[in-house]
């Protein structure tokens, strides 16, 4: 062991299951993971593996602190997605899925821009079939939207790659900076990636078009791995600060008004990014350590969330808050699993999102960055607004919609009750995630002043949502579609589009019909002097003939003599 890339595993195994019966499929899926993660046990830290392909030395292959706190944590989410995916017999789902985490793991073990391309496009084809396999219109043209803008992302990576080489000679992946175009080239490429503003709507899109199981695969890489990306490449750039802050906050309206939970859980996930963003921006040291830890986090209770809502459509098919509620009496584990998660995700002290969000905020107090803690306290509130409380009480105790139905599946049980006790684990053992971070940590969050200003954080933000309930404030739960800035894309480009064809249609017509028109004439023209009684057309005495010919070489003699 050890001496097998990572990434082949799964990448190599996932096509192995696709010619294998249900039964051994479901078995061969769950070694799969676990076999790849002892792999990686057995290569040992400062590893890097070199060839020489098409006259470039390339990396396939580096392990270091920041790289393998990914590839564990993309293992993990690995295994608990499958666990989850376990009652499919579609082994498309589960197929694409654990080549896509192939991908992801390929991705933060590439040590140069060329190898990071290469899995940048696979997490993309990959992925998209979590959408498409869910089959109809909306998931086709969905998917259709997420792959086009991904593998625009591929392409400004390999731009970015080209011009990089051509400017330093090296193709190797390491802090990149701010100086140069191809460095905003490859920055742009991560951030469609990292769903940046004005780049995040293929998130809140696609996702909660996906499968249940698709979600939960989705939820887990793609962002992660341009996290990974962005911490490698891009640690300490002021500018990711401001863009992270921007990405804490705004998610936070539009999940107030938003009426589909999983479109909910998408916004929400924007918000956590956003966090995540700031700590990179804030560089190396407590912010990247704030940062990656917050990912870990994250990936676990977000997970979590998408996987008792999967739960949720999976038995009801419904995902609209104004049409769930009181399935506490039916789901009654699958809501455990969700305040579980929902509290995580929250801050709440013993939850593991408690550990890591509070130390980015440490780290921006820490830089003297005021105005940008203060807009993590309120995205702090938000969160919580939206998926700590929206989240599980509409969907399980609003109201009674009177729908009965079974529990979850005994294999998503399984796989929510995983990620439950880890997000309890890590939040009452911070210990055990600050082990794998990547810089030494000095940090304590259980001091008196973080729990108590996270515990009013969270009573003000309860009472203010109790409040808007009861005076009828909050915004109602309709069955609507809010398109985002994809109104613009989806919308508005294409209204202005039939305006100009509407408007411009007669005009292209009377300008080909007058030019039809000219060309008519013309033809016209030289038809009648070529007929019989036409200049060219009728016969020519021979005496005149010989004059033209005579007056066409005296001009010819004159003009060159």
């Amino acid at each position: 062991m050890g001496n097998i890339h990572p990434a082949m595993i799964l990448l190599a195994g996932s096509i192995l299951l696709a010619l294998l019966p249900v039964k051994s499929r479901r078995v061969v899926s769950l070694l799969l993971p676990i076999f790849s993660f002892v792999n990686l046990l057995a290569i040992p830290e400062g590893t890097m593996w070199h060839v020489s392909w098409a006259g470039f030395d390339l990396t396939v292959l580096r392990v270091d602190r920041l790289s393998l706190l990914f590839g564990y944590l993309f293992h993990l989410a690995a295994l608990i997605a499958t666990i989850y995916s376990l009652h499919l017999d579609d082994k498309l789902q589960i197929t694409t899925g654990l080549m896509y985490a192939g991908a992801a793991i390929g991705a933060v073990f590439a040590g140069d821009l060329l190898i990071l391309f290469i899995f940048w496009e696979l997490l993309a084809v990959t992925s998209v079939f979590q959408v498409w396999a869910r089959g109809g219109q909306r998931a086709l043209d969905s998917g259709t939207r997420y792959l086009l803008l991904h593998i625009a992302s591929g392409l400004l990576l390999l731009a970015g790659t080209a011009l990089h080489y051509l400017n330093t000679g090296s193709l190797a992946f390491d802090h990149i900076g701010l100086g140069s175009t191809y460095a905003w080239l490859i920055l742009l490429a991560i951030g469609i990636k990292c769903a940046f503003p004005l780049f995040h709507t293929w998130l809140v899109d696609a996702y909660p078009e996906a499968t249940p199981t698709g979600t939960v695969f989705l939820s887990a890489f793609t962002t992660k791995a341009a996290i990974y990306a962005l911490a490698r490449g891009f640690a300490g750039e002021e500018v990711l600060i401001v863009i992270g802050g921007v990405m804490t906050m705004f998610p936070i309206f539009f999940a107030v008004i938003e009426n589909d939970l999983r479109r909910v859980l998408g916004y929400s996930m924007i918000n956590q990014i956003g966090f995540m963003v700031v700590g990179i921006g804030l560089g190396p040291g407590m912010g990247v350590n704030g940062a990656v830890a917050h990912a870990f986090n994250d990936v676990i209770f977000k997970g979590l969330l998408f996987m008792s809502m999967g739960a949720v459509l999976y038995r009801t098919g419904r995902m609209n808050g104004s049409e769930l509620g009181g399935l506490y009496k039916s789901m009654p584990w699958t809501c455990l699993c969700c305040i579980i998660g929902a509290s995580s995700i929250s801050a709440f002290p013993l939850f593991s999102g408690f550990i890591s969000k509070s130390m980015v905020m440490q780290a921006a107090s820490n830089g003297g960055y005021v105005v940008v803690w203060l807009a993590l306290l309120f995205a702090s509130a938000g969160v919580f607004h939206h998926a700590g409380i929206k989240i599980p009480f509409f969907a399980f105790y609003a109201h009674d919609s009177g729908i009965r139905c079974k529990e979850a599946p005994l294999n998503m049980r399984i796989a929510m009750t995983i990620a439950a006790v880890l997000c309890v684990f890590i939040g009452s053992n911070p210990s055990f995630l600050y082990g794998l971070l990547p810089y030494p940590v000095e940090y304590e969050p259980y001091t008196t002043t973080h729990v108590v200003l996270q515990l009013q954080v969270l009573f003000y933000s309860a009472l203010a949502f109790t409040v808007l309930k009861l005076t009828n404030i909050y915004p109602p739960e309709l069955a609507s579609t809010n398109l985002d800035v994809d109104w613009f894309s989806r919308r508005m480009f294409p209204g202005v589009v039939r305006s100009i064809v509407r408007v411009g249609g007669p005009i292209k017509d009377g300008f080909f019909n007058g030019g039809k028109a000219v060309v008519r004439s013309f033809i016209g023209f030289v038809k009648s002097r070529h007929d019989g009684q036409g200049l060219w057309g009728r016969t020519w005495l021979t005496e005149n003939s010989v004059l033209v010919v005579v007056m066409f070489l005296a001009v010819y003699l004159l003009f060159f003599y």
